[in-house]
């Protein structure tokens, strides 16, 4: 069987880079959305590993390219309080950044993607992609292809795919500046030759017809959309034809291989809509079959076994995912028989399907659950994670013996568990135990919005540390897309948790963390829920002792911006400092302007403001840019790409330059002694949207908020070496 490096809702939500502005990025070192999520992190007491060595790394090209940076403080004749500490401390910065510019990553390595098949396993190993016998040895390897004959800017492997019988090999393959990608095709043999190369490739897969030929069937994205999908052989019987053609503007369209690599499906989407045509993994030459037209508002994603149909929807009351079940071969939805419900206020993470059992991830009231059911039973046995964990790392497996997987959290690297069926037990990774378990604490707590409604809250913090109100805060938050709030583990959370900060993880309405309802009753004409709850959670833990304005900082990316940029327009008097990157700040315009390649798509999430009067109406009274008005402002960072096609930056140097104006305003009518705040705009070079593991961004964040908040940085920025790679 076919080992894949997705998973089944992991595959359907992350690896699509259409379902808007809020999509994950990772460094070079991992895949490209889903991708990410399978990529191995072990605790190492050497150093990098040959492959990352040799690799051009992001920070380099951060360093050497410049970029631009306007503070509003250029603008204004600002009467200045002494700044002796902060240039005392800029010292210590740059002394320190000296020191983490020539020291390699000591303690965490970081695995390419990779694949299994057959006796082989897949992987990058410098520029090149290769195939090893040994997955431990990886000094023996057979090059495969060289990434330089595409003669791309540092390329790097997104995906891989081996054909049934290992004759080809398929990868796509991306830039760090760009979101274009190329998919080469490589014929397998003594030695191996490019056989096919596509464009612009989202998601790809090989199945083998009835006479044992390789076929490939891949997506084609243009602006942003992936809207056709083909189908090509090779060898003597080469063709390449266009198999269908989605006309409607706002879905898309992902293929996925069911996990026994019987059916081949295709996914038709958008943000609330689902509809799945099934390719037969055997005989891909026929016409597909259709298991549900499309209709408004239910989802639906498959799974096979034993000529059955494992169907996770949303249909029927209440309108959360719940898992039916039907025979292969009469697949619509007036055969779905209900199989397993969720409890209230869950989130269905990922699902995956082995011999005799389903397996369940779940994230039920902010806590972590797998759900495994005997298949030959019923039965249901419901296994609480361990408190510390905030998220899984779904892994490659095809043994049906065992489910392995990983927990992190954003302060403590992944762990690995693995989920044995017939001992019936869950087991632990045995060995180095991180110390950040015993020297912080995760406390989980609600907030009470104006509404009533509680929304959850995760926080982090240093075990010893004493009287928390004194201690400075960064507040996280996203609310959208029925997306959770990425609790990934994050080296610099983890340094900030070890310097004394507190970590506030703020789940609001409009994510996905409670199940779908959570995430309806944020988007639309309820996006203000959202703001209402990052208010309350804010005003929550400065009620509870957790620090105070002074000390209080947001950060988000993407989407995220909308709430951060409402909330500084509404109650600026809560935060000091704040971080954005790739923000989403002026909704009303983008919405309005069909032109973009994602407009049509985000309508399910913001409203339509060109055609309808309320929605128009509603953006204007949370819109960031629409409200900016003459106040005091908490200081802002702004991390924005040059040719970023998901969040315009038109939009973010519009917002900018509005609020600086709006600040200038405000000080002339206040008078000379005004401290202004900060607003700065770092514009960087490409076309990506975020790129998570920049050292240039993460240490410009870092400097800033230290700064702003007149905090002494040599610690932190000693404790980041040991995490961050040069």
């Amino acid at each position: 069987m076919q080992q894949k490096s997705k998973l089944f809702l992991q595959a359907l939500k992350y690896s699509i880079p259409h379902l808007g502005k809020c999509m994950q990025r990772q460094h070079v070192n991992h895949c490209n959305f889903a991708d990410h999520y399978y990529n191995r992190i072990k605790l190492k007491k050497y150093h990098l590993t040959k492959c990352l060595q040799n690799k051009p790394r992001i920070s380099e090209l951060a360093r050497n390219i410049p970029s631009r940076n306007f503070s509003c403080k250029e603008f204004l004749p600002i009467k200045q309080e002494n700044k002796k500490s902060l240039s005392e401390n800029m010292d210590a910065f740059e002394k320190v950044r000296t020191k983490l510019e020539t020291q390699p990553q000591e303690e965490y390595e970081i695995i390419n993607a990779e694949i299994k098949h057959g006796g082989f396993v897949y992987y990058q190993e410098g520029c090149c992609l290769v195939r090893s016998k040994d997955e431990e040895d990886t000094d023996n390897y057979e090059v495969l292809f060289n990434l330089e004959e595409l003669k791309l800017d540092q390329p790097f492997i997104d995906c891989i795919r081996v054909a049934p019988d290992e004759k080809y090999v398929a990868a796509k393959i991306r830039t760090e500046d760009s979101e274009a990608s190329t998919c080469v095709v490589v014929k397998l043999s003594d030695q191996p030759v490019m056989e096919a190369s596509f464009p612009n490739v989202s998601s790809f897969e090989w199945v083998k017809d009835e006479e044992d030929e390789d076929v490939l069937f891949y997506t084609f994205q243009r602006n942003l959309r992936c809207h056709d999908v083909y189908r090509a052989t090779f060898g003597d019987n080469r063709r390449n034809e266009r198999f269908y053609t989605e006309k409607d503007p706002s879905f898309f369209v992902f293929l996925y291989l069911t996990k026994d690599s019987r059916f081949l499906t295709m996914n038709i989407m958008n943000k609330t809509t689902s509809e799945v045509w099934l390719i037969d993994g055997m005989s891909p030459w026929d016409p597909p079959v259709l298991i549900q037209k499309r209709i408004h508002g239910v989802l639906y994603y498959v799974e096979h076994r034993d000529d059955e149909l494992y169907i996770l929807t949303n249909v029927g009351e209440p309108t959360e995912f719940k898992l039916m079940r039907t025979a292969a071969d009469t697949p619509a939805i007036m055969n779905w028989d209900l199989f397993f419900t969720m409890k209230r206020n869950t989130k269905v993470v990922d699902l995956d399907m082995f011999k005799d059992h389903c397996v369940l991830f779940l994230k039920h009231s902010n806590l972590l659950y797998v759900n495994v059911i005997g298949l030959a039973d019923d039965s249901v046995r419901s296994l609480k994670l361990p408190p510390w964990a905030c998220g899984f790392i779904m892994d490659t497996n095809s043994d049906p013996k065992n489910c392995p997987f990983q927990l992190c959290s954003p302060i403590r690297p992944p762990k690995y568990y693995t989920y044995k069926f017939a001992e019936g037990k869950l087991f632990e990774e045995t060995g180095h135990e991180d110390p950040i378990t015993k020297t912080s604490r995760v406390l989980r707590i609600e907030a009470k919005s104006k509404d009533g409604k509680l929304v959850p809250m995760t926080i982090f913090h240093k075990t010893d540390s004493e009287d928390l109100q004194k201690k400075p805060l960064l507040v996280h938050v996203y609310g959208a897309y029925g997306m959770d709030l990425k609790m990934n583990f994050r080296p610099e959370r983890r340094v900030l948790v070890d310097d004394g900060w507190i970590l506030a993880y703020c789940h609001v309405r409009g994510g996905g963390e409670l199940g779908l309802q959570w995430h309806a009753d944020g988007r639309l004409t309820k996006k203000l829920n959202g703001l209402a709850d990052l208010e309350a959670c804010i005003k929550t833990l400065h009620g509870q002792g957790f620090s105070q304005p002074s000390l209080t900082t947001l950060t988000a990316f993407s989407a995220g911006g909308v709430l951060v940029g409402a909330l500084c327009n509404s109650n600026p008097e809560l935060l000091r400092a704040v971080t954005l990157e790739a923000p989403f700040l002026d909704v009303l315009n983008t919405m309005m302007d069909t032109t973009l390649p994602l407009t049509l798509e985000e309508l399910e999430e913001w409203g339509n403001p060109s055609s309808d009067e309320k929605h128009k109406n509603y953006i204007k009274r949370y819109c960031p840019y629409q409200n900016i008005k003459p106040q005091h402002y908490p200081s802002i960072h702004i991390t924005a790409y040059e040719n970023d096609e998901r969040v315009p930056l038109k939009g973010i140097v519009n917002y900018t330059e509005k609020l600086k104006e709006a600040i200038v305003e405000h000080a002339k009518d206040t008078g000379e002694g005004y401290q202004a705040p900060n607003i700065i705009l770092d514009i960087q070079p490409g076309g990506n949207h975020v790129i998570e593991d920049s050292h240039k961004k993460i240490t410009a964040q870092i400097k800033f908020l230290y700064e702003e908040l007149g905090l002494d940085s040599t610690s932190v920025f000693e404790n980041l070496k040991k995490y961050l790679k040069f």
